[in-house]
C-alpha cells in the first residue's frame, strides 16, 4: 500500500523541521518548495535513516539541501519551533539566505557540540544549542549521583556491619 505522510502543521521556510530516527532525533530547516537543509555524512544517502549517525564517526558533516520526503524517509516527522518563546527567530529571509549559502560545503561535525540541531538552531535562531544533547549529560548526571548514593549507601552499611561485630 502506498501513502503519503502529511505532517500535522505544514512547514514555511525558516521552520525547525523534527525527524524521529531510531534512538535520536534529526533536524533540518525547511527553505521552501518542499526541500530542507540538513547536515549528513559525506557518504550518507537521503532517507538512510540511522546511517546519518555516521558524521560523528568521522567528524564531518556535508551541507544537503534535498527534499523533506526523501530526508524523512519512512519516518515521522513534524514542524518544532520549540525555542520561539525564549528567542526571536531571525527574519525568514536571512535564515534561508544563511541555509543556501552553506550548502554543499564539509563542516566540523560534533555529537556533543556542533550536531545538526545545533546547526539549524544557529540557523533560525543564531544559538547553537542541542536540546538532546543537554538532555543525555542531564541524564547521565543523574545516574552518575544515584549510582554514587548507591556506592555511598554500601559504604555506610559495610561500616555499620563492622561496628556491629
Amino acid at each position: 500500500m502506498f501513502y503519503v505522510r502529511a505532517p500535522l502543521i505544514e512547514p514555511k521556510p525558516g521552520d525547525l523541521i523534527e525527524i524521529f530516527r531510531p534512538f535520536y532525533r534529526h533536524w533540518a530547516i525547511y527553505v521552501g518548495d518542499g526541500y530542507v537543509v540538513h547536515l549528513a555524512p559525506p557518504s550518507e544517502v537521503a532517507g538512510a535513516g540511522a546511517a546519518s549517525v555516521m558524521s560523528a564517526l568521522t567528524d564531518k558533516a556535508i551541507v544537503k539541501k534535498e527534499l523533506l520526503y526523501d530526508v524523512a524517509g519512512s519516518d515521522k516527522y513534524q514542524v518544532n519551533n520549540k525555542h520561539d518563546d525564549k528567542y526571536s527567530p531571525l527574519p525568514c529571509s536571512k535564515i534561508i539566505q544563511r541555509a543556501e549559502e552553506l550548502v554543499g560545503q564539509e563542516v566540523l561535525y560534533k555529537l556533543t557540540s556542533e550536531n545538526c540541531e545545533h546547526f539549524v538552531n544557529e540557523l533560525r535562531y543564531g544559538i547553537a544549542r542541542s536540546d538532546q544533547v543537554r538532555d543525555v549529560v542531564v541524564a547521565a548526571g543523574i545516574a552518575g549521583v544515584g549510582l554514587a548514593a548507591i556506592g555511598l549507601i554500601g559504604v555506610i552499611f559495610s561500616r555499620n556491619k563492622r561496628q556491629k561485630q
